[in-house]
Formats: C-alpha cells, sequence, structure tokens
C-alpha cells in the first residue's frame, strides 16, 4: 500500500506514486497536520527561481491538530497572491490556456477546510491526468514495514522525476519534484507518461 497525505496540489513524486500506484494508493485524512510541509504548500517556477506559495491557516501553530479539522483563514488575501504568482510564472508555458481556468474556478470560492480544497485540487488534477481519484481513508493508517508511506516529510526518497521542459529553463536548471500545476502547464497530455517514467 501506498499511503499519501492529503496536500495542496502535491508534487512529482506525490503524483508519481498515484499513478504507479493504482489501486493500492490511500489518501490519509486521519493524521494530524504536519506544519511547514506539502499539506498547505506547493511550490512553483517563477522567473526569479523557485516559489512556495502556502495556504494560510487559522491556529497552525497549536499542536497535533487533526488533518481534518483545519481551517483555512481568509485574512490574509493569499487566493490572489496564488493566482497572481501561477499566471505570472505560467501563462507563456504550452498548456496555460488549456488549463489554467480549471485551477482558477478553485479560487473563486472560500472553502471551509483544507481538506476540502486539497480534495478539489485532486479531483482537477485526477480529471486532467485522466485517473481514477485515490480512495480516502478517515481514520489515522498505521503503516506496515511493507508500505510506502509518504506522509513524513523527513524519510529519505530515492524518488527521481523524469525531466521535462520547463519554463525559464533557458536560465534557470531542470528543477525536479515541484508541483504537479508546473508539469501539467509545461507538458500538458505527456504529464502522465512523465509520472509513469519517474523511478522510485
Amino acid at each position: 500500500m501506498i499511503i499519501l497525505p492529503s496536500t495542496y496540489f502535491g508534487n512529482i513524486e506525490y503524483w508519481s506514486a498515484i499513478r504507479q500506484g493504482g489501486d493500492n494508493v490511500v489518501i490519509d485524512l486521519g493524521e494530524n497536520y504536519v506544519k511547514r510541509s506539502d499539506r498547505n504548500r506547493t511550490e512553483i517556477m517563477t522567473s526569479g527561481g523557485v516559489m512556495q506559495l502556502s495556504v494560510q491557516l487559522s491556529h497552525a501553530n497549536r499542536p497535533r491538530q487533526p488533518m481534518s479539522k483545519m481551517e483555512i483563514d481568509y485574512s490574509k488575501r493569499w487566493q490572489h497572491q496564488h493566482r497572481v504568482a501561477m499566471e505570472s510564472a505560467y501563462r507563456s508555458s504550452p498548456y496555460y490556456d488549456y488549463y489554467a481556468e480549471r485551477f482558477a474556478k478553485l479560487y473563486n470560492r472560500e472553502w471551509k477546510y483544507l481538506i476540502e480544497l486539497n480534495h478539489a485540487t485532486l479531483e482537477a488534477v485526477c480529471a486532467i491526468l485522466k485517473c481514477p481519484v485515490p480512495r480516502l481513508s478517515e481514520s489515522y493508517i498505521i503503516a506496515s514495514d511493507n508500505d510506502i508511506d509518504l506522509r513524513d516529510k523527513r524519510r529519505e526518497s530515492s524518488f527521481s522525476a523524469e525531466p521535462y521542459i520547463q519554463v525559464f529553463s533557458d536560465r534557470i536548471p531542470f528543477t525536479p519534484n515541484l508541483s504537479i500545476y508546473d508539469l501539467i502547464m509545461c507538458e500538458g497530455p505527456s504529464a502522465g507518461d512523465i509520472l509513469i517514467k519517474s523511478k522510485w
């Protein structure tokens, strides 16, 4: 079994696990929130290099909070910041005009809980990649020795992303494991093939 956390878009490794894992993939909604992780962050490529986008959360510093209870904070204009950053970074990418509006719709409403927003991004990406939405677990999953557990951000990873042409590749070297947003905007329908070619 491959155990994944609920993430904001998710990176290339995350989506490679979904594409290659098939029915063996499960997303754990029963875990506690992990600060400074992909649960509420994603990384995109900009003209100045990698930029981290974070969903603002209420009371994110409280210890041992269930992921399912994490509420989004709209006191700061993070939605607007994310949309502007994504447009600025990818408007010249090959597939921006095809897919940007699908993702932009995610910011037209206020999601109460982080897992709701994350699930919406999950469904949007699955639709583009033409793959089934992974099953969800409402209760915490205890991993066995044979499981691949991607919930621990401190774990050592042997993952190797298949290279592709990124925006600003004329001045910035290839950066592996960015947001799936980057891969979709750069590769469009070929994104699924790149995920399958990536190595664990």
